[in-house]
């Protein structure tokens, strides 16, 4: 490990202001013992502040190129600010993050703005953004197994994307996994991925909610490590994307930046890193956030209605952003708190509105599955109503890959999504064999783009 490495300490921290109680991060501990709240893993800013914002700028910079292990990860490339105590020989990663902006000239004009940029977190190892929280929390845990931690396995319950990333990293590590999943609701490529890795795969009868009410009291045996995303772990690796999103723009902020939101320790996340910059000098200004919920499980938008006064669950109805589809989101007071930090906006997406705007978009080289699918409708809605203005700049941020929901593509292609834009679907043209039959066809087709 460097020294520059161990210059720097973290610890986990309650989120409550009244408490911030503390406790070592190779503790086995996810919600404060005094107070109960969630913790977060808090850094030594005087330390890191030796460091002028440009200072961090060179040295992340410096990095891109590196072809050194673990700079070949966007998350350990910036490990200082994520967990510094860690020898490199604990570090389990798959060379995650460091994911491009998609940008389009032409659906950056035609919507009218100043840019427009997607973040594609979803191409990455597992094929999601949940490989950027995995890789340090499992990096944490075989740290906490050399030290003699009796951590026997790793568990999560998920509505997908969760598990395919635990599942990896953990036979990475050589550590087992146990998943736990509702049944019937995620995507045979979601589901195929923790099994073909060789987690303990367990189907129950229920919807996420009721998966993590399992896995918490799983969880508190001994020897079963938590590795949802109230584990805070989690968000110092989701935490990246804000640097990384900067570090694309040339360290400048964008106007607004969208993100899809279920349990939502994203929008925590996503908000902790650009609060990290701002604090350390390499921004001067922070962007505001928008949280997209689907309108099937929409705890958050409908807080955000009263002033978030008052949170309520729901029972989150089927949607076809299955990852997102949670009524009681674990991270929510850590949502409620940076969304009023950043004069942040919560919308929510009809099953109609979210297919459309991925469809609407996919025509400008995207591939969206349809949580981006979410994200995508609330910019075109906030854009109508004016809240997003003409000129601005923003930044979507896509939480997984499109190959993951081939059947919300097909559904949606073949008409079976009520309510969709018939004229966004495509089909298949079939035809004889006979050049005169194909030209014909062809001519009929760009024909039709001419009109």
């Amino acid at each position: 490990m460097s020294s520059t490495a161990t210059r720097y300490k973290a610890e986990f921290r309650c989120i409550n202001e009244s408490c911030k109680s503390t406790y070592d991060l190779n503790e086995v501990i996810y919600e404060c013992r005094k107070c109960g709240s969630l913790l977060q893993v808090s850094h030594d800013m005087d330390a890191l502040k030796e460091k002028s914002g440009t200072q961090w700028k060179e040295l992340f910079d410096s990095r891109l190129s590196s072809v050194k292990f673990p700079n070949t990860s966007g998350i350990w490339n910036k490990r200082e600010w994520v967990l510094p105590h860690v020898e490199d020989e604990s570090i389990v990663s798959s060379g995650e993050g460091l994911t491009h902006l998609f940008s389009s000239e032409r659906l950056t004009k035609d919507l009218g703005l100043g840019g427009l940029w997607i973040k594609q977190c979803g191409i990455s190892h597992t094929g999601s953004f949940k490989d950027l929280g995995m890789t340090v929390l499992l990096t944490q845990v075989k740290h906490m197994i050399s030290k003699g931690v009796g951590i026997r396995a790793v568990a999560c319950a998920s509505s997908g994307d969760t598990s395919a990333a635990l599942a990896s990293y953990a036979a990475k590590a050589g550590i087992p996994s146990i998943i736990f999943l509702p049944s019937g609701k995620v995507s045979q490529a979601q589901l195929i991925q923790p099994v073909s890795n060789g987690a303990f795969v367990i189907s129950l009868d229920t919807d996420f909610d009721g998966c993590m009410k399992i896995v918490k009291e799983v969880t508190r045996q001994n020897g079963i490590y938590l590795a949802n995303s109230m584990n805070s772990l989690r968000i110092e690796g989701q935490k990246t994307i804000a640097p990384e999103i900067l570090q694309q723009l040339e360290w400048k902020a964008p106007d607004w930046v969208i993100i899809p939101g279920g349990n939502l320790g994203n929008v925590s996340a996503l908000g902790a890193g650009f609060e990290m910059c701002k604090e350390l000098g390499l921004i001067d200004r922070l962007p505001r956030i928008i949280l997209a919920q689907a309108e099937n499980a929409n705890p958050l938008y409908l807080s955000y209605l009263k002033g978030f006064e008052e949170f309520s669950p729901v029972e989150a109805k089927p949607t076809l952003a299955s990852a997102i589809q949670i009524g009681n989101p674990v991270s929510v007071q850590k949502a409620i708190s940076i969304l009023k930090k950043f004069h942040g906006i919560v919308e929510q997406a009809s099953e109609a509105e979210l297919s459309d705007a991925a469809a609407r978009t996919d025509l400008y080289g995207l591939y969206n599955d349809p949580h981006t699918g979410v994200a995508l409708a609330a910019m075109l809605k906030l854009l109508e109503k004016g809240t997003i203005q003409k000129g601005e700049k923003v930044v979507v941020v896509s939480t997984a890959h499109g190959l993951k929901f081939t059947e919300f593509k097909l559904k949606f292609h073949e008409g079976k999504v009520p309510g969709t834009n018939t004229g966004l679907q495509n089909s298949i043209h079939s035809c004889k064999p006979d050049l005169s039959k194909v030209t014909d066809r062809i001519k009929e087709f760009l024909d039709s783009r001419t009109k």
